[in-house]
């Protein structure tokens, strides 16, 4: 499988991102992309950082004006697209979602994210409702794809989940980086924290992970806090953990070739599924160990 990454720095122009992505989608499918995956919310900027109920206005239905726009480009191009939109779902009802369009053009399935973060510069509880629709893998002309989203990253039970009903690789479109008020050392840790974890979600599971971040700084429109640096850092690894691709913290995109046929192999020399202790495990169901 040949998988385009699109690492962007947006601007507050909606239409000027669209077109930035269209060139970059046909790009990666000239030079061969099957599965191409753009980051969080990657029409516009990443408005989390402020709760304002204008915003909501900028949600849209699904299917709806984004998914037909990209449904066109990936049946010219011959690829399988993976969104992320601001989900309108009814009048007040509103999701942070992840949709893939296969290459035909037709949506292949959705998915909403589970694990909403409520943080300074993150507050994204005020605008999205959690997922309903569980952790199900999407079937594509290409494969299985286990598709989370950002927060949904730091947990193992999603990419287990994922994992156990047969996805061939976990992606991960992400707006991740670092607040201002953060010294060098802290934004450190929690980089290196975040390439580590979901690193963990392949060899735990023996399939590829793909991340998806964007880049560059965002401003705070309240000017409450520093804004947002998006560190980029978008990647591929293998079954093993084993780099595949790590990209800077400047707009790029990526090809990148990845085996998916090899997580057979690797499952056989390290048997995970096989010693799990399915009787042992009822307490993952609570909230605290007693």
């Amino acid at each position: 499988m040949k998988i385009g990454l699109i690492q962007q720095a947006n601007a507050a122009d909606r239409s000027h991102n669209i077109e930035q992505l269209d060139g970059k989608i046909q790009q990666l499918a000239a030079q061969g992309a099957d599965l191409i995956v753009l980051q969080e919310l990657h029409n516009g900027l990443y408005f989390c950082q402020t709760e304002d109920v204008a915003l909501f206005d900028q949600a849209e239905t699904i299917p709806g004006p984004s998914t037909e726009h990209f449904s066109v480009l990936a049946k010219k191009c011959g690829v399988v697209l993976v969104l992320s939109l601001f989900e309108k779902r009814a009048p007040g009802l509103y999701h942070n979602t992840a949709v893939v369009i296969d290459k035909d053009g037709s949506i292949a399935g959705k998915y909403r994210k589970m694990h909403i973060p409520d943080d300074p510069a993150y507050y994204e509880k005020f605008y999205f409702t959690p997922g309903d629709l569980g952790f199900q893998p999407i079937d594509t002309s290409i494969g299985r794809l286990g598709v989370l989203i950002c927060w949904d990253q730091w947990y193992p039970e999603a990419a287990r989940i994922m994992a156990m009903r047969g996805a061939d690789i976990l992606i991960y479109p992400t707006a991740i980086g670092t607040e201002s008020t953060d010294n060098a050392q802290e934004q450190a840790r929690q980089l290196e924290a975040w390439l580590t974890v979901q690193r963990g979600h392949a060899v735990a599971n023996g399939i590829p992970v793909v991340a998806v971040n964007r880049v560059g700084y965002e401003p705070d429109p309240s000017g409450l806090t520093g804004g947002i640096s998006f560190w980029g850092n978008s990647f591929v690894c293998g079954q093993q953990g084993e780099w595949l691709c790590r990209m800077e913290d400047k707009e790029a995109v990526a090809l990148v070739e990845v085996d998916t046929a090899r997580s057979e192999t690797v499952r056989r020399w390290w048997p995970f599924m096989r010693d799990r202790r399915i009787d042992a495990y009822d307490v993952i169901l609570k909230r605290w160990g007693n």
